[in-house]
């Protein structure tokens, strides 16, 4: 179906669209939280919303994520046939996933109470527990049919896509933040500076619960609008199970997403662990919102555009040129989350304190998240390079060798989560998942050299050894400008802390980019005309 539709845009272009869409979905998630900060801080209310969404979260990130396995899948199978066919397949595949999901969404419901206390055993133990278990368990029940709406939000994901449509997938996140900032303003304005009243926590948990679920809802009527006038199927029962196209997707899909599902399973043994200490579920949430921000905006950027290039170059005829394409995305993710690095554990602090220290938030909850902040930093290399080599690894219609690294990577996980916890507290948390990433990339690659009979990794290592250590020069150079701004100008007023990050920011891209570009690497040239390109549109 793309084939036609796609030959006159370049990567490029798709890059640049979907970075654009991205960027202003991720903003107004970034804002979306500066709110909920404001709301509640690290109190009780937003500790029991993130034992409550592990289960709607999961589903919604593994099912309707842009380059999750129902993402995947679509594309995949899409792009390869006629468009006449999309709707029945589209259609059919909906039918299918919306019966098995609602079922989930029912046992969701029913088993609320026995599903918070597995996520979260250790909530009895610390400071409000039962206040935070209490309020989890009425929120998870009222996000409950996000189960569904994951699914029906993944597969329009993909459907658009294969399509060439990239604009609104990126954006339709948007409704989600506006839903809940649209439903704690209106909670504000009805309870007014009672709102960070502990007697109103309840009503509170309920509000965001419920602007969550609204969310959910109209990122997938938006979908939904769009396929329908593209021709690409309706919300409607198709039960032609045997279609081929059905099967093909399925065959794609059920090992992908079992793999992924793996993976998010580390997330909810994280948060198993983060129960038994107070106020770590919200210290990990506004941290890893900070990071996700430009990690989500450069991913989709780097990932959404080469998926169909890893496809169409899966033949063994090919595998010299996606050895190139391979090297190319794994060097672009070091190139753009590497100078991040240097940022985000340097300055982890004022940038905590810029973005969501006021009302509730305050100066505790600031030194409580900003460790959490520079530890996710420290892997966001490993975390975009992993996806990059999972999309290899689908390209080659092989979602079984993933599952099984992503299975030996929940017992790596709760191992890496037991040790560390006890060393480092929350930030340890961090550091298992880290640790899991770069096994997996390591097992990976390790399995591709084999599989297409080499890789020149020694050359890849050596590239990526010179370029942390331009990370380690770019990290000093900020930490020094960061010093000495604040000795010469303190950061007593918002316009100081952000004269701050942005002077120290600059200077350790600029010496990281220096590096870089001393190294005269083609992966440099394709980041600046990306960039440029964005700047276009």
């Amino acid at each position: 179906m793309s084939e036609n539709q796609t030959s006159g845009r370049s990567l490029t272009k798709i890059a640049g669209i979907v970075a654009v869409a991205t960027f202003i979905s991720k903003v107004f998630g970034l804002v979306r939280e500066q709110v909920i900060a404001a709301a509640f801080g690290v109190g009780p209310v937003y500790n029991a919303y993130n034992y409550a969404y592990i289960i709607p979260g999961f589903l919604l990130i593994l099912l309707g994520g842009i380059n999750g396995p129902f993402h995947s899948a679509l594309v995949s199978v899409l792009s390869k046939r006629k468009k006449s066919e999309s709707a029945v397949l589209v259609e059919t595949v909906t039918t299918l996933v919306s019966g098995v999901l609602i079922v989930i969404a029912i046992l969701l419901i029913i088993f609320a109470p026995v599903f918070i206390d597995l996520v979260a055993p250790g909530l009895t133990e610390t400071e409000n527990g039962e206040q935070v278990r209490q309020i989890a368990i009425r929120q998870l029940q009222i996000m409950a049919p996000m189960a569904v709406l994951a699914g029906l939000i993944g597969i329009g994901f993909g459907t658009l896509n294969a399509a060439d449509q990239y604009w609104l997938p990126g954006i339709s996140p948007l409704f989600s933040s506006l839903a809940v900032i649209g439903s704690l303003g209106v909670l504000a304005l009805y309870l007014g500076e009672d709102i960070l009243n502990p007697d109103y926590a309840w009503l509170g948990g309920m509000v965001l619960a419920g602007g969550t679920l609204l969310g959910a809802l109209l990122q997938w009527l938006a979908q939904l609008f769009a396929q329908a006038r593209s021709g690409l199927g309706k919300f409607r029962l198709r039960f032609q199970f045997s279609h081929p196209g059905v099967k093909e997707v399925l065959r794609i899909m059920t090992p992908a997403t079992l793999s992924s599902g793996m993976l998010h399973i580390n997330v909810y043994t994280d948060l198993w662990f983060a129960s038994f200490i107070p106020n770590a579920a919200a210290a990990l949430r506004y941290g890893n919102l900070l990071v996700l921000t430009p990690l989500g905006i450069i991913s989709n950027m780097i990932l959404v555009p080469m998926l169909p290039v890893f496809s169409r170059l899966a033949a063994p005829e090919n595998w010299e040129e996606l050895k190139e394409r391979i090297r190319q995305g794994l060097l672009l993710s070091a190139l753009t989350m590497l100078p991040l690095t240097a940022i985000f554990i340097t300055l982890a602090v004022p940038i905590v304190q810029l973005i969501y220290q006021r009302y509730a938030f305050d100066e505790a909850a600031a030194q409580l998240v900003a460790p959490v902040l520079a530890a996710y930093g420290l892997g966001m290399f490993f975390y975009l390079g992993r996806d990059v080599l999972v999309r290899v690894f689908y390209a080659l219609g092989d979602g079984n060798t993933p599952f099984k690294i992503s299975l030996f990577n929940i017992v790596l996980n709760a191992v890496l989560d037991y040790l560390f916890i006890n060393l480092f507290q929350t930030p340890g948390l961090v550091f298992s998942t880290i640790g899991v990433n770069l096994t997996s990339m390591a097992v990976m690659l390790w399995v591709l050299n084999n599989r297409l009979q080499g890789l020149p990794l020694l050359h890849w290592g050596k590239i990526l050894l010179i370029l942390i250590g331009g990370t380690v020069l770019a990290g000093m150079a900020c930490l020094g400008t960061s010093q000495v701004w604040v000795n010469w100008l303190g950061r007593d007023n918002l316009l100081l802390e952000f004269g701050e990050l942005l002077i120290s920011s600059a200077i350790a891209l600029g010496v990281f980019y220096t590096v870089a570009i001393w190294l005269r690497l083609p992966e440099m040239t394709i980041l600046i005309n990306r960039v440029r390109s964005k700047l276009k549109i």
